[in-house]
């Protein structure tokens, strides 16, 4: 069966129907057409996103985005589970990459293979994402060989928050350059099919961009990577912090306040529900008819 999409993405009318996202055909993109790359923590957001993106990333950010945590460190294998259940489902075409969250994969290659290929098996995804460069290259090599494609994560790494004193941006220092670079590599030696860069001064993106062979999706980063990726409710105006790095394109909260406002008003005044959105009684049959006779 042909895995051709009959429809083509909102926007691109004249383009060619999208095939469904594999790793081979995302790596491949290295150096070519920019990949689109969101979070996506819903079966209804995944749905949206399909349309225009080449990657959904299930992202641990979802602790702070939807359970309201302060960051990502409370995040659990089962959260990462049931969010990326309900990305697949709503998922068609874009490549599904699930994190690792927190304390699933820095013990030993071994458990980092049992967590992974739980998180496969039971969302469905194609791939996952681990945070780390050259300290986990082991880990990522023992999954890449193992059938589990591996996204890296390099540059500001949220998970190690506690040990950098905050989400602070890597790079400003020149002296940090080739340790990042080494990191960048080493996650490709490793077998990684991409790597996020995060939270890096733009001239050093560039640079890993150009130093290695698979493709880099920047997010605080530089227009030059490979590929862009943007938390689904900084985008949308949906969150109410906005990190330097993020443009929103929509003002979803705004649109939000005002909908729950009116609601709340014609609630108060009565003026909801009207007759449109309730149900009229139906007209029951006459008990004392008398029964028709039979011919």
């Amino acid at each position: 069966m042909s895995t051709q999409s009959t429809t083509t993405p909102a926007g691109n009318s004249g383009d060619a129907p999208r095939k469904k996202m594999t790793v081979p055909a995302f790596r491949a993109r290295k150096g070519s057409d920019p990949l689109v790359c969101l979070t996506s923590y819903t079966a209804h957001v995944a749905r949206l996103c399909d349309a225009q993106c080449d990657m959904l990333l299930v992202g641990d950010s979802l602790g702070m985005v939807i359970h309201g945590m302060p960051n990502t460190l409370g995040v659990t294998l089962e959260h990462m589970i049931m969010h990326g259940q309900a990305v697949v489902r709503g998922a068609s075409k874009a490549l599904v990459v699930v994190d690792l969250p927190f304390g699933s994969f820095e013990e030993s290659p071994e458990i980092a293979f049992r967590n992974a290929a739980r998180v496969v098996k039971e969302t469905g995804c194609t791939a996952v994402k681990l945070e780390g460069g050259k300290e986990m290259a082991p880990t990522i090599a023992h999954l890449s060989r193992r059938g589990i494609p591996v996204c890296g994560h390099i540059g500001l790494m949220p998970q190690a928050m506690n040990t950098t004193g905050g989400f602070k941006t890597q790079g400003r220092d020149k002296d940090q350059w080739e340790e990042i670079i080494d990191d960048a590599r080493a996650v490709e030696e490793a077998g990684a099919f991409a790597v996020v860069v995060e939270g890096v001064v733009e001239p050093l993106a560039r640079k890993i961009t150009d130093t290695v062979s698979i493709p880099t999706i920047g997010i605080g980063a530089s227009a030059e990577c490979d590929g862009q990726i943007l938390v689904f409710e900084d985008m949308v105006g949906l969150f109410p912090r906005v990190p330097t790095f993020v443009k929103r394109y929509g003002t979803m909260q705004d649109m939000m306040i005002d909908a729950i406002a009116r609601y709340a008003d014609e609630v108060r005044s009565r003026a909801f529900p009207g007759s449109e959105n309730v149900y009229g009684a139906e007209a029951k049959p006459d008990s004392k008819a008398k029964p028709r006779k039979k011919k």
